[in-house]
């Protein structure tokens, strides 16, 4: 069921997605070589609760950490470990935070350091498909109009966008419906209305769009071993102009 919220619901959402945005703000400005991925994890982790918030991933499900800390093929929920960043690398960050009953999520890529040209245009184009769909988040829209649009900006560009995995309403609840997919029909799907809280999150692939799950249960890899790229914000559809909650600095 989806959940429509009120504008105080909203504002609670804002607030805790100003949480995500700063955490994330923070963390883009050590991500360098020789770095750790645990040691983003425990900045992440800092940050939040020094915000008054608490960290929405760890326990989640079972999950161990409160930062998804994803590199260079990981497409998605890659775990903190002493793995150091060198040169080259893009790594993508997720995070959630939990904030007076209500929920916020955003993610990004960064290059660490200089990256290929493969990587540049990779980067580029996931976070430009990512505001494709915002484009498309407005009332009286059908939701698949937010996927068709991410998916025909991606592979019109010639990456794909993985299946596996999807964005999601987002509120009282980490994950709330509607599920939303990153590739679809436009014009199908429930209507787009006032109040929906959605967390629009492309993955996007720089081979084929298939992926597999490690030994570890959350690690989701590209197939081919080709490099992958994650952007998400939470945003409200409003009268007017949808409106990203999770807006970076």
């Amino acid at each position: 069921m989806i959940v429509l919220k009120s504008e105080r619901e909203i504002e609670l959402i804002r607030e805790a997605c100003k949480i995500v945005s700063a955490t994330l703000s923070a963390l883009k400005d050590i991500v360098k070589p020789g770095v750790t991925t645990k040691e983003l994890d425990k900045l992440a982790d800092e940050f939040v609760r020094k915000s008054h918030a608490e960290p929405a991933f760890k326990g989640y499900r079972g999950y161990p950490a409160s930062l998804c800390t994803s590199i260079n093929e990981v497409v998605i929920h890659g775990i903190p470990s002493n793995t150091k960043l060198k040169e080259g690398d893009i790594i993508g960050l997720d995070i959630g935070v939990f904030y007076k009953g209500y929920y916020g999520d955003a993610g990004i890529t960064l290059p660490v350091g200089e990256i290929d040209d493969e990587k540049q245009k990779l980067l580029k184009v996931t976070e430009e498909a990512l505001y494709e769909g915002i484009d498309k988040a407005t009332q009286g829209n059908r939701l698949y109009d937010i996927s068709h649009a991410v998916q025909e900006w991606v592979e019109k560009n010639g990456f794909s966008v993985v299946r596996e995995f999807v964005g999601h309403g987002i509120g009282k609840s980490l994950h709330e419906d509607p599920p939303i997919p990153n590739f679809g029909s436009e014009g199908k799907g429930p209507r787009l209305k006032k109040g929906m809280t959605l967390a629009i999150e492309p993955m996007v692939n720089a081979g084929t769009h298939k992926v597999k799950i490690l030994k570890d249960k959350w690690t989701a890899v590209t197939l081919d071993g080709k490099p992958s790229c994650h952007f998400e914000h939470t945003i409200a559809i409003t009268d007017s102009y949808p409106e990203i909650l999770t807006r970076i600095q």
